[in-house]
């Protein structure tokens, strides 16, 4: 070979090899991506949020690490919809998956498609809840269905097998064997997606007792009387003093008295079926933390207001020691990302999947446009590029999620995709005035679509709600609300009939019409009862 030819293919060896390592070098210093998210975890049990209920020093470890959304709101506040919309980052009537009934199709884009695409490693582990089998994952281990807290199934491409153990603690277990066996050679992103604090509110047997002794506050609104609001508020199913004796309160009962959001579930049976799923272990440490408070309550008789608020701190205790064993689990993740030196380039999102009412206007669940429902905890770090300590007001979504995830990972945010990317705002602690007026939304829309079927007969609603206003129209009945969320905060009063308030329903009514059609939420859903 002359000497032209060896310095020829020296030379392409030299560029392929530099290439490589660019390749190789760009590829690593792409952020690795864990998205945590919870079921029905609201900001009223979060201390970064002001909770008074509880602390959480892992989930706020995330906030003040990096960016907390103060105003962060979802779609449809019921639990498969707000997935679909996360993954896809398109609305309900878009993705498909308007209410828990709907089969996801796994078929359409999704944030884990692109990012595998991409190159990333993806995973998913904990609750998919989504009826269809994952697709976008190199790797997935999920519950069935809302899956069990104790000794719970878990499916995976080879089949199902029961775990022993107490679920959150399992999945935290999967995640972070999940990420110590990842390719190294491929940035990571997974989905570490947790079943608490979902209702029945079952805690780990090493928290049970725990806040036995504890009185919490009730909340102002728990006695309220929904004066002056719509049919839709007033014929709900969902307050604190009809949860099941069974299933939610744990009591061992011959017979079910309440309706608990839905009159024709077996909740006796499924109470029962969930204790004996216990091991006699587990079963002894929960029979010794419940029986002497259940035995007091059998002989109390309570009825009215002393029943309501007995039944009030039962299913707060539960539901905020379920949400204590998140914090921990949560506290090992992040532990472990400092030990094994993934910390500075790994964005780590905290969020739910909606809000949760913890007593407030009398009760639990979520479905309704209210704040505590329609609201969901949202933080966001990644050390690398986000400064500690921010906090945004901006109007966010989960609608979102995915396209920022997307920006910051250097994949192309898709044009079909409805939600915004909220990297210039986590870079820059928010858009200044300029660029909030012209660019970033000013109003964000709702639509929540799960009636007559399903649970807790709340009707049909959209709306729209800015930074002060939020008006609501339960179109099957054609009633509205409106509340100066200003003035008003706990959403109490009613104005949509004040005459002083006529141009302003003018104002929301067209905007609720503008989204409407940016969205493409065009349909008229009057003549459709049934959805």
């Amino acid at each position: 070979m002359n000497n032209f030819l060896s310095g020829y293919y020296f030379l392409i060896i030299l560029l392929m090899v530099f290439s490589n390592n660019l390749f190789a070098t760009s590829f690593q210093s792409r952020p690795n991506i864990i998205f945590i998210m919870t079921d029905d975890h609201t900001k009223q049990a979060m201390s970064a949020y002001g909770s008074r209920l509880i602390d959480t020093p892992n989930l706020d470890r995330i906030a003040n690490e990096g960016i907390r959304f103060d105003k962060s709101f979802v779609t449809n506040a019921i639990c498969s919809p707000s997935r679909a919309v996360a993954l896809t980052g398109k609305y309900s009537h878009i993705n498909g998956v308007k209410d828990n009934r709907d089969i996801f199709d796994g078929k359409q884009q999704t944030l884990q498609q692109l990012l595998q695409s991409a190159g990333y490693q993806t995973s998913m582990i904990g609750k998919w809840h989504l009826k269809s089998k994952p697709t976008g994952f190199d790797i997935w281990n999920i519950l069935p269905g809302q899956g069990a807290y104790y000794n719970p199934d878990f499916i995976t491409d080879k089949g199902t097998v029961k775990h022993h153990g107490y679920v959150t603690e399992l999945i935290t277990d999967f995640a972070l064997e999940t990420i110590a066996q990842r390719d190294k050679s491929k940035p990571f992103a997974m989905m570490y997606f947790h079943k608490a604090p979902h209702r029945n509110w079952m805690p780990d047997i090493d928290d049970l007792g725990a806040f036995n002794n504890i009185d919490f506050p009730l909340p102002d609104t728990f006695f309220d009387d929904y004066h002056g609001r719509s049919a839709a508020v007033k014929n709900q199913d969902m307050r604190v003093e009809d949860m099941y004796s069974s299933f939610d309160m744990k009591l061992h009962v011959d017979k079910e008295t309440n309706t608990g959001g839905n009159a024709e579930w077996d909740a006796l049976s499924e109470w029962n079926t969930v204790y004996n799923g216990m091991t006699k272990g587990q079963r002894l440490a929960w029979d010794n933390a419940y029986e002497s408070d259940n035995k007091k309550f059998k002989d109390a008789k309570l009825t009215g207001v002393e029943l309501a608020i007995w039944k009030y701190q039962r299913y707060i205790r539960d539901y905020l020691l379920t949400v204590k064993s998140v914090d921990d689990n949560v506290g090992r993740l992040l532990k472990y990302l400092d030990t094994a030196g993934l910390s500075n380039n790994t964005i780590v999102v905290y969020t739910s999947d909606q809000g949760f009412y913890l007593g407030e206007h009398g009760w639990f669940d979520k479905r309704f446009m209210y704040e505590e429902s329609f609201g969901m905890p949202l933080a966001i770090r990644y050390p690398k590029m986000i400064k500690a300590g921010l906090v945004s007001d901006d109007l966010v979504m989960n609608l979102d999620l995915a396209p920022t995830l997307l920006d910051f990972a250097g994949v192309k945010i898709p044009a079909d995709m409805q939600g915004l990317s909220l990297k210039e705002i986590m870079q820059n602690g928010r858009l200044d005035a300029k660029q909030t007026a012209g660019e970033w939304r000013d109003s964000v829309y709702y639509h929540y679509y799960e009636f007559p079927h399903g649970w807790h007969s709340v009707n049909r609603h959209r709306g729209v709600r800015t930074d002060r206003y939020k008006l609501i129209h339960y179109y099957d009945i054609n009633e509205w609300e409106l509340y100066d969320l200003d003035l008003d905060p706990k959403e109490l009063n009613n104005i949509y009939a004040d005459k002083k308030q006529q141009a302003t329903v003018v104002l929301l009514k067209n905007e609720l019409s503008n989204l409407r059609q940016l969205y493409g939420d065009v349909t008229d859903h009057t003549d459709q009862k049934t959805n």
